[in-house]
């Protein structure tokens, strides 16, 4: 048995080479060639599975170790009788950590109080979830919109788009990439989206680039008609558009999702999986070397301060969207050296908060985010 490896995908060196013949491919390239006699594909976002690659070969089964599955040719691998997953919900709580940060700093930047503040949520699946999830522990009101689970469950916790369009502060879009069809997301941020806002809110998009079209983002950018965009995607990645780049409030390169904990946890769906299809006899490996944080301890001394500041200290000492925002724009030409080379980030509950002069209340609120406390 024979697999191709992603070079780049973490934690999984040694997960099958006691089963099988493995090749690790350096940046993630492969070809006809290299995929001919394998039987499996473990793969990332670079990878471009589709006929060209797999007609002809022996593969039976892809692996993604993401969320996206969007460089998978379904179409073709079905009718080709060849079984592919992703990892639904792997970085959810990675990209949790990402919004929580941005609305941290966002609030610090323009002296907002959270709990006067509503959030759109566009796409509540695992992601969006955990994003409305910590949105309420902020104290903010929180609007969901999800035509397919409002289809599936009625409309009693979903609001319609003109609603957010009426109430919104801040939009933060969850959806995956649909090219068609009645839930089509294709430039679902366009010029008739932003014409029909009341307010002036921030957009937020760590889902897919497509999701927004970036001419429009540019001309409400310019106009006023929206007072931010915060960008983790962007249509055409790695070739940006630079004029969007310096009008976005905060841009970071992809990375919404790249915490150590979410890479692991794709990593093991993916291991599971391939090994459940082939009956490899995998069932208890498990990623090791996961990096722990620099300074996975945070004291804080809430004596004078908000509730809202002693999360915000919380949250930003676990990570500081800003960071990955100077690194970007002083490097955007090595968009895909910071995704490869970026940083450890752990999440929440990788920390422990030593706390002094906090109430009871507060310290619930931490604990709800995944902080431990000592």
């Amino acid at each position: 048995m024979k697999i191709l490896i992603d070079d780049k995908i973490p934690y999984i060196r040694g997960a099958f080479e006691s089963v099988a013949e493995v090749v690790y491919l350096p940046g993630a390239k492969t070809t006809p060639e290299i995929a001919k006699d394998a039987d499996a594909i473990v793969t990332r976002t670079r990878t471009i599975c589709n006929e060209i690659l797999l007609s002809g070969s022996s593969v039976k089964f892809i692996a993604t170790a993401t969320i996206g599955y969007d460089h998978i040719d379904t179409d073709y691998c079905d009718k080709a009788g060849i079984q592919w997953t992703n990892a639904p919900g792997c970085n959810s709580k990675s990209v949790e950590q990402y919004i929580a940060s941005t609305i941290m700093v966002l609030a610090e930047k323009n002296d907002w109080n959270l709990s006067e503040k509503c959030i759109a949520i566009i796409g509540v699946g695992n992601v969006g979830s955990k994003v409305a999830r910590i949105c309420e522990i902020f104290g903010m009101k929180v609007l969901l919109n999800d035509p397919p689970r409002q289809r599936a469950e009625g409309s009693k916790q979903f609001v319609s788009i003109q609603q957010i369009m009426t109430e919104a502060d801040i939009i933060t879009l969850h959806v995956p990439l649909n090219l068609k069809g009645e839930d089509m997301t294709f430039h679902l941020g366009n010029d008739v989206f932003f014409e029909n806002l009341i307010k002036t809110p921030v957009i937020i998009n760590s889902c897919r680039g497509e999701v927004t079209d970036s001419k429009a983002v540019k001309s409400v950018l310019k106009s006023g008609k929206i007072s931010g965009f915060v960008c983790d995607c962007w249509e055409n990645e790695p070739d940006l558009d630079l004029e969007l780049l310096v009008l976005t409030e905060i841009a970071t390169p992809h990375i919404a999702g790249y915490s150590k904990d979410g890479k692991a946890i794709g990593t093991l769906m993916s291991v599971q999986a391939i090994n459940k299809y082939f009956d490899l006899g995998l069932e208890n490996w498990e990623p090791s070397g996961v990096e722990l944080p620099l300074n996975p301890e945070i004291q804080i001394d809430g004596y004078g301060l908000s509730e809202q500041k002693i999360i915000s200290k919380a949250i930003i000492h676990t990570y500081n969207i800003m960071n990955d925002d100077y690194n970007f724009r002083n490097n955007v030409a090595d968009f895909e050296q910071l995704r490869g080379d970026y940083p450890t980030r752990r999440e929440f509950t990788a920390f422990t908060i030593i706390a002094k002069n906090i109430e009871e209340k507060t310290l619930n609120k931490l604990k709800q985010l995944g902080f431990n406390i000592a």
